[in-house]
């Protein structure tokens, strides 16, 4: 039997019992047919060569049909991270929407929902956008996604609104069994002119093999001003595999922050495509990792038309025998004159058997613009603790306050001022719980 056909044999199942509307079929068909034909990624495909999901396809394929769970109460969700933060607040359990937990308070004409009822509810605002940026043909795992998922946010900002609070998306697992899946389903739409901020985060209550694959997509209309974070914060045992799509008009303004702290192999698949002229689009990120995780940033910046900005900034810190891996690429179209793209990659390492794979990439088409990349990978700099010390700053004190304002290089670039203080609080926890953060030796390259 192929590794596959338990997947085959559940979406035969899945559809059957499904209650969505049927012009939903189609898209879930392809979706299944996409990863019939490819099966999971190898080592032997470029864009997966140094993450191996061999431990994923191992598992048995258990789709979270219904919530797993019903104790997680409101006292314990309020223990998990960014929940003191005011906001609009959708929680998911085991990928499915509970409204217990949940709190949402309209204005403006937005909708803030769960894509389930939203299926139901705004078919004419979702089928136009649905699955349509997303792309089932860079990750077989997307394509798993776009044959399973259930639930997940919908989003829905008319022209010129401006949300005051965030919007909260929690994704919390309950699974004690392995192979457990869910596909968390994220569409946000920013009408004209919009403005909001977008939070999630990804947590569980339990050590366990079970597996996130998520999948969401942006649509920016002209001159919207969107802040996207994600938090990811799962079992040391669970596999986390997330798709970012954005597709951004004229004058939009998109940042989006990754933090990746958790799971025990983690892949975020992140594109973005500037299609119209004075875009402003920056990727952020930071992963902290030990023992023997993986942390996976891969994305693709496409300048798909002329006068746009991108940034993109990715630090990590390595402990144990853990791994990251960055692969960026940006890409700019013929069309793309007067693009200005910089992209850096910097990584920390707290002992001598935690590894780096880094690739910046340029792809240029056109010949007016100017383009940067570069990556380091190295300990701490020895002249920077020296400096430290002789001002009177002990040794351990001096790591500290060279590892702590490491991270907070990513970190200082968010934008809305209580996340901004929240997650440097969350950090700096998970820095000092590390032992070798005091204890790291320096050396010449970071």
């Amino acid at each position: 039997m192929k590794e596959y056909d338990s997947h085959l044999e559940q979406f035969k199942r899945f559809e059957h019992e499904s209650a969505q509307d049927n012009w939903l079929l189609p898209l879930r068909r392809s979706g299944m047919e996409r990863f019939s034909q490819t099966g999971f990624p190898g080592l032997n495909d470029e864009d997966w060569r140094f993450t191996n999901v061999a431990p994923i396809s191992k598992l048995p394929f258990k789709p979270v049909a219904t919530p797993i769970s019903q104790r997680l109460g409101s006292e314990r969700l309020a223990l998990f991270p960014l929940m003191g933060l005011p906001a609009n607040r959708l929680v998911f359990v085991d990928g499915h929407f509970d409204a217990s937990l949940s709190s949402v308070s309209s204005g403006d004409g937005e909708i803030i929902c769960s894509l389930s009822s939203a299926i139901r509810d705004h078919k004419a605002l979702l089928e136009p956008h649905l699955a349509r940026h997303v792309s089932m043909e860079s990750s077989p795992f997307t394509a798993l996604n776009t044959a399973f998922f259930q639930d997940g946010a919908f989003v829905h900002l008319p022209k010129g609104c401006v949300l005051d609070v965030p919007i909260h998306l929690v994704y919390v697992s309950t699974s004690v069994e392995s192979g457990s899946t869910s596909h968390p389903r994220n569409l946000i739409i920013a009408g004209a002119g919009s403005q909001a901020t977008i939070l999630e985060t990804h947590t569980s209550l339990h050590e366990s093999a079970y597996v996130t694959n998520a999948a969401t997509e942006f649509v920016l209309g002209e001159g919207a001003n969107v802040e996207h974070c994600k938090y990811q914060d799962e079992s040391l045992a669970a596999f986390h595999i997330a798709a970012l799509h954005a597709n951004l008009a004229r004058s939009a303004n998109f940042i989006s922050h990754s933090i990746a702290i958790g799971a025990r192999l983690s892949r975020n698949n992140i594109r973005t495509v500037l299609g119209g002229e004075g875009v402003e689009c920056v990727l952020n990120g930071l992963y902290l990792t030990h023992r023997d995780q993986l942390a996976d940033h891969h994305m693709v910046v496409e300048h798909a038309e002329p006068h746009c900005n991108s940034h993109e900034y990715f630090n990590g810190i390595l402990d144990g025998k853990s791994k990251g891996v960055f692969h960026g690429r940006i890409l700019v179209r013929q069309a793309a004159q007067k693009t200005d793209a910089k992209q850096t990659n910097k990584n920390l390492l707290l002992s001598e058997d935690a590894t780096v794979d880094t690739k910046p990439q340029l792809e240029i088409y056109a010949d007016d613009v100017k383009c940067t990349h570069g990556a380091t990978i190295g300990q701490l700099n020895e002249e920077s603790i020296f400096y430290l010390r002789t001002r009177g700053i002990g040794a351990e004190t001096a790591r500290h306050m060279l590892i702590h304002a490491f991270a907070g290089e990513i970190i200082e670039r968010v934008r809305h001022p209580a996340l901004r203080e929240e997650l440097n609080r969350l950090v700096w926890d998970r820095l000092e719980a590390n032992p070798h953060v005091a204890t790291q030796q320096s050396g010449p390259n970071v």
